[in-house]
């Protein structure tokens, strides 16, 4: 039993199951460890970056870039694969199913992790910035279902859908306008995804990680919302990663059509 097995052994497993992982471009992010969780548990792996939305970001792209981040992934082979798409085109959803099950055969869980993130208000936001954000993060989301439900085989048990929100529902997030507007989509969307494949089996939910600790934040900002989170600090990207697993596991074949909030009992009020 090598270490990954190791560390599984008694928990989650994923057998030899097939699952996408959108958004993996940085070793400190939510999609890697999502991949790497999967990995662990014994699933193989298509994961999907995009390195210059990350480039144009305060956070910059990971130093060791993708190749740096898929070698520590496990390297590319035959249980990880990876490819590089921009969600702005709205033919790449369908581009990222079809390479997965052009490697592995068949896909049983999507995993639609990725983000653009945009900091404009009501003052400056532009139709531009609207349009790509809600391209990127909600119509990419859709169309990924969508491809996914084409190929999937209903035999198979066990069909995912994981989405990710971002709070907004819970508080609101006035700069960043384009960046709340399309994950609000994302959250009012899930309950009809769920209900449009219910019937063949296939759950979908959605995830709001709350505030996870991925680089991103400056010291203050950090240090205040840290200070609003009972336990004194950021969500972890492995803590959300656990909850991706088992909403992909067959312990919660019986949930579909959820938000689940996962934010460590975020108290927005004291911030």
């Amino acid at each position: 039993m090598n270490d990954a097995e190791q560390e599984h052994h008694g928990r989650v497993s994923m057998g030899e199951r097939v699952a996408i992982v959108t958004g993996v471009s940085r070793r400190a992010g939510i999609g890697f460890a999502i991949a790497r969780e999967f990995l662990a548990a014994g699933a193989r792996v298509l994961v999907h970056s995009y390195t210059p939305h990350d480039a144009d970001q305060p956070w910059g792209a990971d130093p060791v870039g993708i190749a740096g981040v898929l070698e520590a992934l496990g390297d590319v082979g035959d249980r990880l694969r990876h490819v590089e798409a921009n969600f702005a085109d709205p033919a790449a959803p369908a581009l990222v199913v079809e390479q997965a099950v052009a490697a592995f055969g068949h896909v049983d869980a999507v995993v639609a992790n990725h983000a653009r993130s945009s900091k404009q208000g009501l003052a400056d936001v532009t139709a531009d910035e609207l349009d790509l954000s809600w391209a990127v993060n909600s119509r990419a989301s859709v169309l990924l279902t969508q491809a996914f439900a084409a190929v999937h085989d209903d035999r198979r048990t066990g069909g995912r859908v994981i989405l990710f929100t971002s709070g907004q529902h819970l508080a609101p997030m006035s700069q960043e306008l384009p960046y709340a507007v399309s994950k609000g989509a994302i959250h009012q969307m899930t309950l009809t995804l769920a209900d449009a494949l219910a019937d063949r089996g296939i759950t979908v939910n959605t995830i709001n990680p709350g505030p996870v600790d991925t680089g991103w934040a400056d010291p203050e900002l950090a240090g205040r919302v840290g200070r609003a989170l009972p336990a004194g600090r950021w969500g972890s990207p492995e803590e959300v990663a656990k909850v991706v697993l088992w909403l992909a596991s067959d312990d919660a074949s019986w949930i579909t059509g959820q938000v689940i909030n996962s934010e460590g009992g975020f108290r927005r009020w004291v911030m």
